[in-house]
């Protein structure tokens, strides 16, 4: 890959792991139930995204052999989802969003197992870098505890959005990543739909604008985005530079809601800011 590429990949990469990064402020912002909150983020990004594919032409056609794996990629993401939303409900921006980021180097064990690629073993040490920056997180290690449940949330919310980046990965060269992010969304919009019938709407308006915005900017343009990142960088490679997510979200949520994170909170996420730069410095070299 030339470096000129290169670069223009990088900020690419960059400007969706930003987008998405909005995610951490507006699931703490919006005052309504985790699944009613993923149902309408889903249902108006998706019906967002099948307009734009419309308008572009794109082929929704997908071959027999893909459809169980972009349905798993679909389930697999609204559980992501619904446990990072539970995990920063119970703490803060800065918990959920850092606690998630486990899953580089949960990527870096298995996608050399799925997708038969090499394992590299300097990707071991940033992984190993990210989950010290993880342990600083929790403050004792008890179920009683809200920051802990949380960190708990977060981790198998970070086991799903691994697995789905691996299955995606798998697919993203043979469709456009905006048609699989459009199945994606349909089949948690499916899946969630019962929830209409299990909540009160009576607090939707007031938090409507925030839901237009994680539908529209944070799932609709960023996710689709990262998917097209797959193209040109390992899963591994991507989930790593993505590291640099919390660090956007966390100053977002110092911003809005003020929210400031404490001097363990701040050094764990130096740690994983330290190894999307040891990352990006290493793959542009390359």
């Amino acid at each position: 890959m030339q470096k000129k590429q290169y670069l223009q990949n990088l900020i690419q990469l960059n400007f969706a792991v930003l987008v998405i990064s909005t995610s951490g402020t507006l699931g703490r912002y919006i005052e309504l139930p985790v699944p009613l909150i993923i149902l309408l983020r889903s249902l108006i990004g998706g019906v967002f995204l099948f307009l734009f594919c419309k308008l572009k032409k794109l082929s929704f056609k997908i071959k027999k052999k893909d459809r169980k794996t972009v349905f798993l990629s679909g389930v697999l993401m609204g559980a992501h989802w619904i446990t990072y939303f539970i995990a920063l409900k119970l703490s803060s921006v800065a918990i959920g969003m850092l606690s998630v980021f486990t899953y580089p180097i949960i990527t870096t064990f298995l996608e050399p197992l799925i997708l038969k690629t090499k394992f590299k073993r300097s990707n071991l040490i940033l992984g190993l870098m990210v989950l010290v920056g993880i342990y600083f997180l929790a403050p004792e290690f008890s179920f009683k505890n809200d920051q802990f449940k949380a960190i708990g949330f977060g981790v198998f919310s970070a086991l799903c959005y691994a697995v789905r980046n691996i299955l995606t990965k798998s697919k993203a060269k043979e469709y456009e990543g905006s048609i699989l992010m459009v199945y994606q969304l349909i089949i948690i919009s499916m899946l969630l739909s019962p929830v209409f019938f299990l909540y009160e709407m009576t607090g939707l308006e007031p938090s409507f604008p925030a839901v237009l915005i994680l539908a529209l900017i944070t799932t609709a343009t960023g996710h689709t985005l990262f998917i097209y990142s797959f193209r040109n960088f390992t899963i591994s490679t991507a989930s790593i530079i993505s590291g640099v997510q919390p660090v956007y979200g966390i100053i977002i949520g110092m911003i809005v809601l003020g929210e400031y994170p404490a001097l363990s909170t701040i050094f764990g996420g130096v740690l994983i800011l330290g190894t999307v730069l040891i990352e990006s410095i290493r793959n542009f070299k390359e």
